[in-house]
């Protein structure tokens, strides 16, 4: 499968979220997501490869559902991010960690967030609060619904753009002169995540 998307800087999620439900968008998952990324000396980054394990806990019940995947290096094509994805589900990340360590990877990044999951236009819209950075939208799909769900969100063309996380991540860190908290275990002792804050 061949994911295409951009992201976006939201300054005002309440605002989008609104500008969702008017437009009879479908709420899905929300919750917390956990990504836990490994490699092995190196390799997989030296391909602009990514092994992940992504935890998702619903915040409704807390039942929590893993996926492991694999993530191809990333083009850029008519100004959207486009990578190759393969996942699969697993009912127990545990045994999914087991495996990949097995395979000598180890863990190298970890990625905390709270996000909110839409249908929109055809395409999937997710909110997201990091520990410690900007709230972000991503919208992902064909180009057609990419731009027909861009057209909903109340956020103009230009605000969106193909960068990597790590973009967004040095655009905060310059604009605000304070390092941005991407996992949990990068928050100052006390310190509570964005979407506790909000």
């Amino acid at each position: 499968m061949i994911e295409r998307e951009l992201k976006a800087v939201v300054a005002d999620p309440d605002r989008m979220r609104g500008a969702l439900d008017a437009s009879g968008a479908v709420r899905g998952f929300t919750g917390w997501m956990a990504d836990r990324r490994y490699d092995r000396d190196g390799e997989l980054a030296g391909r602009d490869e990514v092994l992940r394990i992504r935890t998702m806990r619903h915040a409704s019940d807390g039942s929590v559902s893993s996926r492991l995947g694999w993530k191809g290096p990333v083009r850029i094509e008519d100004g959207y991010k486009l990578r190759a994805e393969h996942e699969l589900g697993t009912p127990d990340a545990v045994e999914a960690e087991a495996i990949v360590a097995a395979l000598g990877y180890r863990e190298v990044h970890a990625i905390d967030r709270f996000v909110e999951y839409y249908e929109a236009a055809g395409a999937v819209v997710r909110l997201e609060w990091y520990p410690r950075m900007d709230v972000l939208v991503e919208v992902e799909g064909s180009a057609d619904a990419i731009e027909q769900a861009v057209a909903l969100l109340q956020l103009p063309r230009s605000a969106y753009s193909a960068d990597a996380l790590a973009v967004f991540v040095q655009r905060y860190q310059a604009r605000t002169g304070r390092p941005a908290a991407v996992a949990l275990a990068e928050l100052d002792a006390g310190e509570r995540p964005s979407w506790e804050r909000s």
